[in-house]
């Protein structure tokens, strides 16, 4: 029923896969038929705190039941107590923009960067260097930022000038000229194949484009919100970029974005807006979010769930590595590296009707992202069905 109803009137932007969820409860998900499925994937990083979370639902009933939305001709008292908050867990001294997407971040950070370079310098400034493989949005502007070759179709062009995708990190600094405004990249790719970055490479480049007057925006769009263990993986890498975006797990479900900078007075009233961007309903859910995620970091078990699934993921790996090449990742962004892409679809596949949720990235990559609340029993039962499943693909 519901597979006729959406290719009649959905746009087909999606291979979809025609499961019916009804309901879920923390990392497990259940069909129409009541039928099961551990869930690796936190609807790709979003449902950080699990699904179904009641202090998530009750925050959002309680704020729906008052006031949902005014606009941002107000002053909105959650979203002030958001940004405050993103300041005192990114140990950052910045000012934060709320959109509703990490797309909208990524556009807005791009803004920031493009004035900076237009009021900051005697002769403009506008170029943005990014990296082969990363992903850092699907408008028009943050599909040619990203640097994948596949994105950029003749579809959709023309695209927007004044962005350059680089190979490597080394590559950087022979390329920025007189016009090189930022420099933004993820410090673990996500769409790129969960690929991280050297800590001490990223700090080194850091400090170059400070001394060069040169911004670096970090994409922490699937990176932030403890994803790493950290609150930001800026904070894992000991960096304090000029920009950082947010979204995926900051709303637990709700659509949110955020653009944190250090560049506190960039804007100026018009020169940037969002009519839905951080209302009442997001910013209320996005604390009681944090609220969960502090606690969990504070009393040990979101490091010790870290420890624990990639443990288990381990001994996938290492029980199975005809048909795996490398475990990558950090945190709970996970990745296993599979020898080619038509094994890595039928993994996919089969992983799913033996009822686990799993990810592609990149070309050959097993993907993990679960909510970080995920129990070990939900672990356990997550990672035997895998075993199960790859066991089946093996005998044929």
């Amino acid at each position: 029923m519901i597979e006729q109803i959406d290719k009649e009137y959905v746009l087909h932007t999606y291979a979809r896969n025609y499961v019916n969820f009804k309901r879920g409860v923390n990392a497990t998900l259940f069909d129409e038929n009541d039928k099961d499925y551990i869930d690796f994937t936190a609807g790709i990083a979003v449902v950080s705190v699990g699904h179904g979370n009641k202090r998530v639902a009750d925050k959002i009933y309680e704020q729906v039941s008052n006031i949902t939305h005014i606009s941002n001709l107000y002053a909105i008292e959650p979203q002030a107590l958001l940004a405050k908050r993103l300041s005192e867990l990114s140990d950052m001294d910045i000012r934060t923009f709320f959109a509703n997407s990490g797309a909208e971040a990524n556009e807005g950070a791009i803004k920031i960067a493009r004035k900076y370079g237009e009021t900051h310098f005697k002769e403009k400034k506008y170029k943005v260097i990014t990296l082969t493989n990363s992903f850092h949005g699907r408008t028009i502007t943050t599909v040619k930022a990203t640097g994948q070759d596949a994105m950029h179709t003749p579809n959709f062009s023309p695209y927007p000038d004044g962005f350059s995708h680089l190979n490597s990190i080394q590559d950087i600094y022979t390329s920025i000229d007189d016009e090189t405004v930022a420099v933004m990249i993820e410090l673990v790719q996500g769409e790129g194949g969960v690929q991280p970055f050297d800590k001490k490479e990223i700090q080194k480049l850091a400090k170059f484009l400070k001394e060069q007057d040169v911004l670096l925006i970090i994409d922490e769009v699937q990176t932030g919100v403890y994803r790493t263990g950290e609150f930001l993986a800026s904070n894992l890498y000991e960096i304090k970029p000029d920009i950082v975006t947010l979204a995926k797990g900051l709303g637990g479900g709700v659509p949110i974005g955020a653009i944190m900078t250090t560049h506190k007075d960039i804007f100026s009233p018009g020169d940037h807006g969002s009519t839905f961007g951080g209302n009442y309903l997001v910013t209320a859910a996005a604390l009681e979010v944090l609220d969960i995620l502090e606690e969990i970091k504070d009393d040990g078990s979101l490091d010790a769930t870290i420890i624990y699934f990639n443990s288990k993921l381990n001994a996938i790996y290492e029980n199975n590595k005809d048909l795996f090449t490398a475990n990558v990742g950090l945190g709970l962004m996970r990745g296993l590296r599979v020898k080619d892409a038509q094994t890595l679809a039928l993994i996919i596949k089969t992983a799913f009707e033996y009822g686990v949720l799993v990810l592609k990235a990149g070309q050959n990559t097993l993907r993990f992202l679960p909510a970080l609340t995920i129990s070990k029993e939900e672990m356990n039962e997550g990672f035997k069905r895998l075993e199960n499943a790859l066991n089946k693909i093996k005998q044929g």
